[in-house]
Formats: C-alpha cells, sequence, structure tokens
C-alpha cells in the first residue's frame, strides 16, 4: 500500500479501528437503552414505567449517532465490504431500522395519550426486543460467513442465508445482555422498590448473559476452519483463553456488587466491561477479515487518498460526537427525579 509523505501509519487500520469502535460505542450506548425497553414487559405500573423511561430521555436519540457513523464509515472506508454485506443481511438490517424508527415514536407518543398509551408501551417494547434482536442476528449471520463470488466480487447466497440456529442464538444472547444493561443502568439511576426489583433481575440476567457467552464462544470457532485456527493456534489461544477468563472475573465481580456491596454504579460499570471483552474476543476471531473469512480489510479498502481526506473529517467529528455526548450524560447524571417529566 502507498504510504503518503510524512505518514507512517496504516489508514486501513486505523478506519478498521475507528468503526469497531463507532459500534462498539453504539452497542454501549443504545444497548441499555434497548434492554430498558425489554423491561418494560415485566414492570406494568404506569409510574415505574415513567421513571423508567425518563432515565433515558436526554440521550437516548443521540445515541443512534454511533450507528450512523459505523454504516457510514463502512460504506465510505471499506465500500467491497458495504457491498457484500448488505444484501447478505437486508432482512434483519431492515427490521432493525424499522424496529428503532417504530420505537422512537412510541417514545413520543406514549406522553401524548392517556387512553392509547398502553399500545405505544408494547411498541416501545417490540421495537426494543425486534432490533436487539435483529443487530445479534445480523452479528450471528456474519459470523458464521457470507457466500461470495470470487470472480464477481459479490454476494452470491440466498435471501435467507441469515436465518440459522446460530444466528438466532446470538440474537437472544444480546437481548438478555441488553436487558442486564438496562437493568443495572436502573439500578445506578433509580430508588426504592424499582431500583431493588432491577438488582435482582439484573442477577438473573447477568447469569444468563455469561452462559450465552460460553455457548457462542464455543460454537464459535466450529463454524469455519479459520475461526478453529485462529482460536486455538500461535498467540491467539493465550488471548482467547485470557479473554475468556477475564469475562468471568468481571461477572463475579459484578455479581459482588449487586449482592454483597450493593453498590449502585459498579454494576452497570462491570457489565459494560464485560461486552467489551466480548467485543476484544469477536475481534480476535474475525481479524484480519472485515467479511469473515472471505474479504480482508485491506482488499475491501477504499483508494488510499480516499481514506485520507476521510480521516481529517473523522478527527475533526469524533471529538466534537464524543464531546457532546459526554457532556449529555454528565449534565443528566445522578437519579431520576419521580416527580419529572418528558414532554
Amino acid at each position: 500500500m502507498p504510504v503518503a509523505e510524512g505518514v507512517s501509519f496504516d489508514l486501513t487500520l486505523v478506519w478498521g479501528l475507528l468503526i469497531a469502535l463507532a459500534v462498539l460505542i453504539y452497542v454501549i450506548l443504545d444497548g441499555f437503552d434497548l434492554g430498558l425497553g425489554m423491561l418494560f414487559a415485566v414492570e406494568p405500573e404506569r409510574g415505574d414505567r415513567d421513571v423508567m423511561m425518563n432515565s433515558v430521555a436526554p440521550v437516548w436519540d443521540g445515541n443512534e449517532t454511533w450507528l450512523v457513523l459505523g454504516g457510514g464509515g463502512l460504506l465510505a472506508a471499506f465500500p467491497l465490504a458495504y457491498a457484500l454485506i448488505l444484501p447478505a443481511l437486508y432482512a434483519p438490517i431492515i427490521a432493525m431500522l424499522l424496529a428503532l424508527i417504530f420505537r422512537g415514536v412510541a417514545f413520543e407518543f406514549r406522553w401524548r395519550t392517556d387512553r392509547r398509551r398502553w399500545v405505544w408501551d408494547l411498541a416501545f417494547i417490540g421495537g426494543s426486543a425486534v432490533a436487539a434482536l435483529a443487530q445479534g442476528v445480523a452479528l450471528g449471520a456474519l459470523l458464521q460467513g457470507i457466500e461470495v463470488d470470487e470472480a464477481a466480487r459479490a454476494y452470491s447466497g440466498g435471501w435467507w442465508d441469515w436465518l440459522t440456529p446460530f444466528s438466532v442464538t446470538v440474537g437472544v444472547a444480546v437481548m438478555v445482555g441488553y436487558m442486564l444493561l438496562g437493568a443495572t443502568w436502573l439500578v445506578m439511576k433509580t430508588t426504592g422498590p424499582l431500583q431493588e426489583r432491577m438488582r435482582a433481575r439484573a442477577w438473573v440476567l447477568g447469569f444468563a448473559t455469561v452462559a450465552f457467552i460460553g455457548v457462542v464462544s464455543l460454537w464459535t470457532p466450529f463454524l469455519q476452519e479459520g475461526y478453529f485456527v485462529r482460536w486455538f493456534g500461535g498467540w491467539r489461544i493465550g488471548a482467547a483463553f485470557g479473554v475468556g477468563a477475564a469475562v468471568l472475573l468481571i461477572a463475579v465481580l459484578m455479581f459482588r456488587a449487586l449482592t454483597v456491596h450493593r453498590h449502585e454504579y459498579w454494576p452497570f460499570v462491570l457489565a459494560l466491561a464485560m461486552f467489551a471483552l466480548c467485543f476484544v474476543g469477536l475481534g480476535i476471531s474475525i481479524f484480519p477479515y472485515i467479511v469473515p473469512t472471505e474479504v480482508t480489510l485491506w482488499e475491501a479498502a477504499a483508494p488510499y487518498e480516499s481514506q485520507l481526506f476521510m480521516i481529517v473529517g473523522a478527527g475533526i467529528l469524533l471529538p466534537l460526537i464524543l464531546g457532546y455526548t459526554a457532556y449529555a450524560y454528565w449534565v443528566f447524571r445522578g437519579k431520576v427525579d419521580p416527580e419529572a417529566g418528558y414532554h
């Protein structure tokens, strides 16, 4: 790859890391939001639901910024990967986008009516669940592999290739993990009986999440030969077991923070750390591929000049996005006032 004068780093790798970072931040920020929506289903009282929704009201609509950044960055920096992945995952991606739109509408409309509030509550629950399931199914379908016509460099699979037992399992795992994030978020943001119920639910959801992480991690190496080699060959075997041990350690600390020490903030922080470690494990599985195990980052990359041009804009926009996101969370830190309302 040509390197411009004065530039000593691999822009393709930098763009890969930027897109991975955008996806991770989206999962972290919108994950607890979607999990909170699914937890609506087990909290029937209107007052509790109002408090739950008010806990994310100031920040929820900014979380999708990272989804747009990840998708837009994929199109701009890795157009071949975009052209291969989108046709393979049209169904779950369209389902996710429609669910996010419907969920956003429900978020606004449930405050505008009393007679039909239950309809919009169901829409909020359904939109959250479908969006989370679709994200997990898309991830599972990508991990299991996409059929690529080597000559035409185009997707050659069928419409239903994304729907398999593995992809559905990953979809359910993401739903459970998001609900864990939502429960620990509410432990941090609420008080009284609602907080105690969420503390108890976080315990159950934590065990379920760890179990799903184990199932998916043990299943993944056998999806493709390349995964098995990367997990159990060379230095990566140590990294894989290290990540697994770290996940278990964080899970133990999270359970102790929930029950023994009864912390309010640490369960959420540790749940986020667990997701971040799973993301590291995912990177170990697929790197250096962006379309496992067909196309590498460098094969899918846009021309170097295009990457160089775009990195300037990213260098300006990313700090701004991180800044206003951090500021919003800082301004609305602390417990939710049960008497406050979202309008």
